[in-house]
């Protein structure tokens, strides 16, 4: 058990990762700070479920339109030069909107602009430092280290969140605001300070037109690649809305405040951790385990659904956050490593699309269902859409060796 759990860590091993996972948790803390900070605002202004799904959506609707130029930017630029400029460019959301809420006070138009902003530059940001994990740690250690990054992803959503909660209930949104806009400086240090030996960057993706097709044809022919995808499309699409659907659950069907949104994020958050560290003792990811993972968050997210309190709801929402980070994390790392370097930008591009970009179909249909019905509704749909979405991977992976079994008896 012990020699397990140290594979989870072993990326830690390497300097350059440490800065990284250090500037990570800041940046990522203060980012999540924002982002409670966002969604009080609008549903304080607003009251309105389908306005927090619209906010949220905002934040990747950028993700979705050019999020694969952004890959493709990854490809064919130095990625710890390109994070340095987009971390630089996150700084001018929450400066913005500190400065709005200051003077003018924030109306709904400001947070949905601004939102965009920053949605914008997280389409080059996002599937840049996908890409760049493997340059930072090599093959051998990159499950380790992807799921080292969603231990520090859900733990940046335990402590953002609290530290939020705290702050609006005390003296307002405006601290998280500014805080968030300060921790990108942690994270341009930790990028600045790297021994650039010690990297192992790809050879940049040629000049050429048609290169986002290009990757489009090189998934399409890569089972291996598109079937983690597409699953990854149906539960990011109808199931990873959780940003939508807990202010919601917080505020109408347990009638709470900032604490209970806070502690259903960070209850969720906890089980999330637990997950990463378990994702991150396996030695490869097996087509078992992304099935399994899928129909287990659509499981656990039907019995999220029915906790009558908010306690019982708290201890649901734990082994959900498992099993989700399990899921991504998982379909994370084989895409990293059947991945051809020249096209790594690209393909963590589109899992960046199906992962994130798919909010904006996602987060109003889960406001919509949490107004008109409940917010029980939402965690129903992501229940049906994992175990649907896993029985169908499980299918096609079984297709896909049945076929191989077949070509090599002949």
């Amino acid at each position: 058990m012990t020699e397990a759990l140290g594979r989870s860590f072993v990326s830690l091993q390497i300097p350059n990762y440490r800065r990284y996972f250090v500037g990570q948790l800041v940046s990522l803390s203060g980012n999540w700070m924002q982002t409670v900070a966002e969604i009080w605002v609008i549903l304080s202004l607003t009251g309105s479920g389908v306005a927090v799904g619209v906010t949220t959506a905002l934040q990747f609707v950028p993700m979705l339109l050019i999020g694969a130029y952004g890959g493709l930017l990854a490809d064919r630029l130095p990625k710890r030069r390109l994070l340095l400029l987009t971390q630089a460019l996150h700084m001018a959301a929450p400066l913005a909107m500190l400065a709005l809420a200051l003077t003018v006070g924030l109306m709904p138009w400001m947070v949905f602009a601004l939102v965009f902003v920053r949605g914008t530059v997280n389409a080059v940001d996002y599937p840049t430092r996908q890409a760049f994990v493997m340059e930072m740690v090599g093959g051998n250690r990159v499950v380790s280290a992807v799921s080292l990054n969603s231990v520090l992803v859900h733990a940046a959503r335990v402590v953002g969140p609290a530290v939020a909660g705290v702050m609006i209930a005390l003296v307002g949104p405006e601290p998280c605001f500014a805080l968030n806009a300060a921790s990108f400086m942690v994270m341009i240090a930790a990028l600045a300070t790297m021994d650039t030996d010690a990297l192992r960057p790809s050879e940049p993706a040629p000049r050429e037109r048609g290169a986002v097709r290009a990757a489009l044809r090189y998934v399409r022919a890569t089972p291996e690649l598109w079937i983690p995808l597409a699953l990854m499309a149906a539960v990011g699409t109808l199931g990873f809305n959780f940003q939508a659907i807990l202010p919601l659950l917080a505020r109408f069907t347990f009638e709470g405040g900032p604490g209970a949104y806070a502690a259903l994020v960070c209850a969720m958050a906890v089980g999330a951790i637990a997950g990463a560290l378990f994702t991150g003792t396996r030695k490869r990811v097996s087509h078992g385990l992304l099935a399994g993972a899928a129909i287990a968050f659509g499981g656990l997210a039907l019995l999220a659904a029915g906790a009558p309190t908010l306690a019982l709801e708290l201890a649901a929402l734990a082994p959900l956050g498992a099993a989700s980070v399990m899921l991504a994390a998982s379909i994370n790392s084989s895409l990293q490593l059947a991945s051809d370097g020249a096209m790594r930008g690209r393909v963590m591009a589109l899992y960046s699309i199906v992962f994130l970009g798919s909010t904006p179909i996602g987060a109003p249909l889960a406001g919509y269902l949490s107004e008109v019905l409940d917010p029980r509704a939402a965690l129903v749909l992501a229940g049906v859409a994992g175990i649907v979405a896993g029985l169908g991977a499980r299918a096609a992976f079984g297709r896909i060796g049945a076929d191989h079994a077949q070509a090599a008896a002949a």
